[in-house]
């Protein structure tokens, strides 16, 4: 009996021990499978991954923030032609916001939580137009900030987190200073964008999305020869986005039309 009695604790520990190790593995499993269609632009198909994870291992930040991703870029894609295209992809980008602040709120040490936050906001104050969702815009900001005081992640994620900051500065900036400052965007200015652009893309080098926008900054500002630079390292620079292919001949366009300044 008494051999009995201390084989059978014996027998739930190991199987307690092989079911935690069970578990880590099958998170990993959904992140790798979800992430390999979200590289190959097969953005349903890792949303559909992510939300079966969520519900084998809910609360799980690392699955949180991956929808959130998976919202945005389906939302991005969706037809605007009517009212009711529109709404629908809104609610996404909604969407993509709820899963960003549980992402946030289960790992608010995380750089990629706020990052991600950052994104669903900005999607959601373009949509709207960024002039009117000022507090939505600033949210965008000191989250930004908050992700570069963080630093970790990766060079990838602050390079995001940079290139969002510099873009942010980059639009609010268009509109007339005292406009902004009574909106309460008097915080945002061309240099600060050029800066955060110029250390995006020193994190994460040959991004498309990144070396296009910097070059338009820098055109805006007659700095040509800095453009031309930028553009060509956008055409020469690898597809890792399914927009890329569209940039790069955006990007062939604009040095068209500066190669003369």
């Amino acid at each position: 009996m008494k051999t009995k009695f201390l084989f059978i604790p014996l027998f739930f520990l190991i199987q307690a021990v092989f079911a935690v190790s069970l578990l880590g593995q099958s998170i990993e499993e959904f992140i790798d499978s979800g992430d390999k269609y979200y590289k190959e632009f097969k953005n349903e198909k890792a949303l559909e991954v992510f939300q079966k994870a969520d519900v084998e291992f809910p609360d799980n930040w690392e699955i949180m923030w991956r929808i959130s991703r998976c919202y945005v870029d389906i939302g991005e894609h969706l037809p605007t032609s009517t009212s009711e295209q529109e709404d629908a992809q809104f609610a996404k980008y909604e969407l993509a916001l709820e899963y960003a602040d549980k992402s946030v709120s289960l790992a608010p040490d995380q750089s990629v939580t706020y990052l991600r936050r950052a994104i669903a906001n900005g999607r959601i104050a373009l949509f709207k137009g960024v002039f009117s969702v000022a507090d939505v815009v600033e949210m965008v900001r000191m989250d930004c900030e908050k992700a570069i005081e963080l630093n970790n992640g990766g060079n990838d994620i602050q390079g995001v987190v940079h290139y969002v900051l510099g873009r942010t500065h980059d639009k609010i900036s268009d509109k007339w200073a005292p406009a902004r400052s009574v909106l309460g965007l008097g915080w945002a200015d061309i240099d600060s964008a050029l800066v955060h652009y110029e250390k995006a893309v020193q994190l994460k080098p040959n991004f498309v999305m990144i070396y296009l926008d910097y070059a338009r900054a820098n055109i805006e500002e007659s700095k040509y020869e800095k453009a031309r630079e930028l553009l060509n390292k956008a055409i020469e620079s690898p597809i890792e986005d399914e927009d890329d292919e569209v940039r790069k001949e955006e990007a062939k366009a604009l040095l068209e039309e500066i190669k003369d300044e």
